[in-house]
C-alpha cells in the first residue's frame, strides 16, 4: 500500500535489504513508518487515493461505494506524508 504514494521511498527500502544492507533498510523503514499505519486510518484504498490527490498524482475524487476520507484523518496522513518527506 505505502508504495502506491511512496514508490522511491519503498524502493531504496527494499533494495537496501535485498543488497544486505540492514540497518539502511530499518532506517528508511523508521521514517516510513508513521505513513504505513496513517493509510490504514480507513478502509483501503480511501487514505491511499486521498494521499494521491495531495500529492497531485490523480483527480480528487472517489467512486461509490467507497467514500472520500473523513476530516478528522487528513492532518494525521498529512503529518505521516511530511515524515516520510513527501510533502
Amino acid at each position: 500500500v505505502t508504495a502506491n504514494v511512496a514508490p522511491a521511498a519503498m524502493h531504496a527500502m527494499c533494495a537496501a535489504a535485498l543488497a544486505g544492507d540492514r540497518e539502511q533498510a530499518e532506517r528508511l523503514d523508521a521514517a516510513l513508518s508513521g505513513l504505513h499505519s496513517k493509510l490504514f486510518l480507513e478502509a483501503n484504498p480511501i487514505p491511499v487515493k486521498w494521499a494521491m490527490a495531495e500529492l497531485g498524482k490523480i483527480e480528487q475524487g472517489i467512486r461509490l461505494p467507497l467514500t472520500w476520507l473523513s476530516a478528522e484523518c487528513h492532518e494525521p496522513l498529512r503529518a505521516a506524508m511530511r515524515q516520510a518527506g513527501l510533502i
